[in-house]
């Protein structure tokens, strides 16, 4: 979210385009003069916007002379891989968000405990580990489907494996989980969102 004050839109360095903050990344200069990313547009000093893609950042760093160069007006330096570290930060506040809706009790896993929410409750979204068994994740969509206000909106995730969710979780074997309607679970499905658009391919979607 924008500082009080500040536009609520940014020009992208690199293909010069106007867009809102949330759909770029805010990069700034370390004590070192290395080009850092700002995932959370809070740190200080002068501010280089690029896109919030892959193609983008990776166009950025290409042509980091051009870009960061002229944008912070002096010699910015940039270490291979600026992309890929723009990622894992990413997936990073994804998964500490993820760990924030199980301390707001808005998280469900173990497959029989997702499959009765599934039945009851209001759920924002559904997540499968990356190397999930199909069989199960066939019959938990099988549940979605039977529930309109489910299958218009209950947002599909499998971006992380068992480990990563194991991790963020503090628990063991967490190979399902359902979001259950509220502000913590919306706020992870938005950092999903992100490294969705970052990608460029559906990490997240409404099937």
């Amino acid at each position: 979210m924008p500082r009080k004050n500040e536009p609520t839109e940014r020009q992208c360095a690199v293909t010069r385009e106007v867009h809102p903050v949330n759909s770029l990344i805010r990069f700034v200069l370390d004590p070192a003069g290395e080009v850092v990313p700002d995932l959370k547009r809070a740190l200080p000093g002068r501010g280089v916007w690029v896109t919030a893609t892959r193609e983008s950042v990776v166009a950025a760093e290409k042509n980091r002379k051009k870009v960061f160069g002229r944008g912070f007006k002096c010699e910015a330096r940039t270490e291979p891989g600026l992309a890929d570290r723009v990622d894992g930060l990413l997936e990073r506040a994804a998964l500490q968000a993820l760990s924030l809706t199980r301390k707001a009790g808005e998280l469900v896993t173990g497959y029989a405990k997702v499959d009765a929410a599934l039945r009851r409750d209001a759920v924002a979204g559904l997540i499968h580990a990356s190397d999930a068994a199909e069989d199960g994740i066939r019959k938990l969509a099988a549940v979605v489907a039977a529930r309109e206000e489910l299958a218009n909106g209950c947002q599909i995730v499998r971006l992380f494996n068992s480990t990563q969710l194991d991790l963020a979780l503090g628990r063991s074997n967490v190979i399902h989980a359902a979001l259950l309607a509220g502000q913590a679970s919306e706020n992870f499905l938005a950092r999903v969102r992100d490294i969705e658009r970052f990608r460029g391919y559906s990490a997240a979607s409404d099937e």
